[in-house]
């Protein structure tokens, strides 16, 4: 896997629509998203992501970089323990997630609140109008970019990346305004339980990662 540059987190994503779905047994947060054309280097990179069957190997610029993502993933994984107890799943998810963010040029953390607020990190959720796993991709996107099997929205690659993308489309759109962007990417652009709810749960991932670790 190629390591992250600058160009790579500054390229202007096109994107496209899903439904989300909203943490334990609550109502899913299911919004009414339009297909949108894909341009064809996102339906490429997609593409990739959809045939990808190992999560990405991040690669690092210096020593000290690999150490601050390091202290990062454990203090991530510290607090994933409960919703996912085995450690090699826990890994690859926040290691996915981690370089997806970076590579549309997302904060983690707010990745990691949304994905929270859309499934509350289950992997299989389906919302009732048919989004699938951790960020809540709809079905009708496989027939855009590939062979319209649905199943492949649970790759855990293939979703991280997809959620990543619609979301970077919608901060350009939205010239950077994140509480507009959440509000398109849910189906709910101008109100505010969508986005509030997003941006206090990537408040708590933010504060644990700042957190001092106990001895």
């Amino acid at each position: 896997m190629r390591a992250l540059t600058a160009d790579m987190t500054r390229r202007c994503w096109l994107g496209f629509g899903l439904a989300s779905m909203a943490v334990g047994a609550a109502p899913a947060y299911a919004g009414a998203q339009l297909e949108e054309p894909l341009a064809d280097a996102v339906r490429s990179a997609l593409s990739a992501a959809v045939s990808d069957l190992a999560p990405p190997e991040p690669l690092f610029a210096s020593t000290d970089a690999r150490m601050e993502y390091l202290r990062w993933l454990t203090s991530m994984s510290d607090r994933l323990h409960r919703r996912m107890p085995d450690w090699e799943v826990r890994r690859d998810f926040l290691q996915t997630v981690w370089y997806e963010a970076k590579r549309s040029g997302l904060e983690v953390s707010l990745v990691l609140g949304l994905i929270q607020v859309e499934s509350g990190f289950r992997k299989f959720a389906v919302s009732v109008a048919g989004a699938r796993g951790y960020m809540q991709i709809m079905p009708f996107w496989t027939r855009v970019i590939g062979d319209g099997d649905a199943g492949k929205l649970f790759h855990m690659q293939t979703n991280v990346r997809f959620g990543c993308v619609i979301l970077r489309h919608y901060l350009e759109r939205e010239r950077g305004d994140l509480f507009m962007a959440l509000g398109r990417y849910n189906g709910s652009r101008g109100k505010d339980k969508y986005p509030n709810l997003v941006l206090g749960a990537q408040r708590q991932w933010l504060f644990d990662a700042n957190a001092p670790r106990k001895a």
